[in-house]
């Protein structure tokens, strides 16, 4: 099974983790499964004929060719004319849908693919598929009950054991992903995204000697290579393991200093260490090395931000935004620039922005009420610091819960 290695963005500093696309740096994960494709599924296809002006198997074949020869535009036409003819070929729904997923219009995908469910409940792959559509979407709590079902079916299944893995690790369910996970180890010692992957879940739940086993497994499976070194060095930061981490991440950097990601890595090592002149040398170096990632400007900014350099800050900021218009970090940065330069009203735009993709920053809340109070906006302010006291008190019942665990509900009075 071919695997593309992707990323997974750490916390920094104060900032909340935030886990997009597992593997060794801040890049797209792409799990390159193969999709699945299946023969037409029309009730009397020669009946078809004899009404409708074209064979919808003659339609069916062609827009299969262009699916297979990467002529996507041309397999969309044809599989929507096979639906002409025949509006019950779940068949066709679900080519539709591997061809816009091939296509990275995953929306489309997975509407394409409901409608094949609906007509075909029962019908192989279909599930795999819309599992990993969310998947490709980022929407990982939705993908995991799709592989769960592949697996009720087929509880051998190693592409939805590991797929249904990784979900888990993206929201830092770390015990259902290891539980996912093991089962297919024997498939998968070779794999290095894998034994990434297992190695930190293993250490998130102090699994030390499984965690060490894992790991030891990463080395005698990747040799001694940059690229090795960058996914423990990855892993060790992952786990807050820092000396480890400059171990491995200097190793990679002497067998490769143009490896994409490490630098970014660095950066994220040396920002934690306080060493923040360090770092911003090692992000400077990755925006050479990756310069449509996002990440590294945003990083940078933030130690512009930090050191009081308020214009390079958000001229970075910018930068991110054009490259991804959702990041609330950079739109929350922007704004806390604006705020530091006494713009309140440059600051509030941006800030809304950012509390609209992550509604659950009690940070970003706090950061807008202070904007409002700036401009006199009392009963707006007010809002926003109410929501910002309600988000953190659920974060300290959350913490408070893992550590003592929930209590009982109260007893009802005795008549």
């Amino acid at each position: 099974m071919q695997r593309a290695i992707g990323n997974r963005q750490g916390a920094i500093g104060n900032r909340q983790p935030a886990i997009r696309n597992l593997g060794i740096a801040h890049c797209p994960l792409a799990l390159a499964f193969p999709l699945l494709a299946f023969l037409l599924l029309s009730s009397n296809p020669s009946a078809a004929a004899q009404t409708q002006p074209a064979n919808p198997a003659v339609v069916f074949a062609q827009a299969q060719r262009a699916l297979t020869a990467g002529d996507y535009p041309a397999a969309e036409r044809g599989f929507r004319r096979v639906l002409e003819l025949d509006p019950r070929s779940a068949a066709a729904h679900v080519n539709l849908g591997v061809t816009y997923l091939r296509w990275g219009k995953i929306d489309p995908a997975i509407q394409s693919f409901q409608a094949a469910l609906k007509l075909a409940p029962k019908m192989a792959g279909i599930d795999l598929n819309l599992g990993l559509a969310y998947y490709r979407k980022d929407d990982f709590a939705t993908a995991i009950p799709y592989f769960g079902r592949v697996l009720e079916a087929d509880p051998s299944s190693v592409q939805a054991h590991y797929l249904q893995g990784m979900c888990h690790f993206m929201i830092d369910q770390y015990e259902p992903a290891v539980a996912a996970l093991e089962p297919i180890a024997a498939q998968e010692q070779d794999d290095l995204d894998y034994l990434f992957v297992l190695g930190i879940c293993y250490g998130k739940l102090k699994r030390e000697d499984d965690s060490a086993r894992t790991f030891s497994q990463m080395v005698k499976a990747g040799g001694d290579t940059p690229h090795l070194h960058l996914l423990l060095g990855k892993a060790y930061l992952d786990l807050y393991e820092h000396q480890k981490a400059q171990v491995e991440l200097e190793a990679a950097a002497a067998g490769d200093p143009k490896l994409p990601y490490l630098h970014f890595n660095l950066g994220v090592l040396y920002q934690r260490l306080g060493k923040l002149d360090r770092a911003g040398e090692e992000f400077d170096k990755e925006m050479v090395i990756t310069p449509s990632e996002p990440w590294s400007y945003e990083n940078r900014a933030t130690i512009w931000l930090d050191q009081g350099d308020y214009d390079k800050a958000i001229a970075l900021f910018q930068k991110v935004l054009s490259l991804n218009p959702k990041m609330p970090l950079s739109l929350a940065g922007i704004g806390r620039a604006y705020m530091h330069e006494s713009k309140p009203a440059d600051a509030i735009p941006y800030l809304k922005r950012a509390v609209e993709i992550q509604p659950d920053s009690a940070n970003f809340h706090y950061q807008l009420g202070q904007a409002y109070l700036k401009l006199r906006q009392t009963d707006e302010a007010k809002a926003e610091f109410a929501e910002a006291s309600k988000l953190q008190a659920e974060v300290r019942q959350g913490q408070e819960e893992k550590i003592s665990g929930k209590l009982p509900p109260p007893a009802s009075p005795q008549p």
